[in-house]
């Protein structure tokens, strides 16, 4: 599949998108979540809140972003490029779990940044959702025209299932049930990430078998 070249417009949004993302997370970074205003990541960025609030939707948002960054793309590239014999599921389930558990040194200190606010986690949680457009339109293309409503399925599959691993991973350090957008301060992460991602994409094994 190949992409054409982004134009000097898309470029530049690209560009303002990243100001703004790595801004809001090394405010945060100094100052804590709670004391950056949108008013601060703007200018941080070098534009206006107008033009932040083109790109995003709130603070959080912003600084997640920084973290998620690309990831969605990334995935979707690494099932594209799988190599000749390898087993879809293989593919996109070890994509997946590359990209959210190899981790530099600056997103470590934001993933811990992310567990001490609620506000974040949401913004965290909501961001998976994000792997399944390009997921899809890999698939798609692979399964042909016929196959569009099935790469669609597979893909929001994909990205449910890693909601729910990041959901049981992020569950509040105090109990065992509920969700951890209801829990204030600092929650400690459950267990390890690669395996709860494998444990939850496991059931749709037999769904990209029957296609792949």
């Amino acid at each position: 599949m190949t992409t054409p070249p982004p134009g000097l417009r898309e470029r530049k949004k690209q560009a303002t998108r990243d100001a703004l993302r790595e801004a809001a997370l090394r405010l945060a970074l100094e100052r804590g979540p709670d004391q950056v205003r949108v008013e601060d990541i703007a200018e941080a960025a070098g534009v206006s809140p107008r033009t932040y609030n083109n790109y995003f939707a709130s603070r959080e948002q912003a600084i997640v972003s920084a973290v998620t960054a690309d990831r969605e793309a990334r995935i979707a590239a690494a099932v594209a490029d799988r190599p000749a014999g390898v087993r879809l599921a293989d593919a996109v389930f070890d994509a997946v779990v590359e990209q959210y558990t190899n981790t530099g040194e600056r997103d470590s200190r934001a993933l811990l940044l992310i567990t001490t606010s609620t506000a974040l986690r949401d913004a965290f949680l909501d961001a998976a959702g994000g792997i399944e457009p390009p997921l899809a339109a890999v698939l798609a293309e692979r399964l042909g025209e016929s196959g569009g409503y099935t790469a669609r399925v597979l893909a929001a599959s994909v990205a449910a299932a890693v909601r729910i691993a990041l959901e049981g991973w992020l569950r509040p350090a105090d109990g065992d049930t509920g969700s951890p957008g209801g829990a204030a301060g600092l929650v400690v992460p459950s267990g390890g990430l690669d395996e709860r991602l494998r444990a939850v994409l496991a059931p749709l094994a037999p769904a990209f078998d029957a296609v792949g």
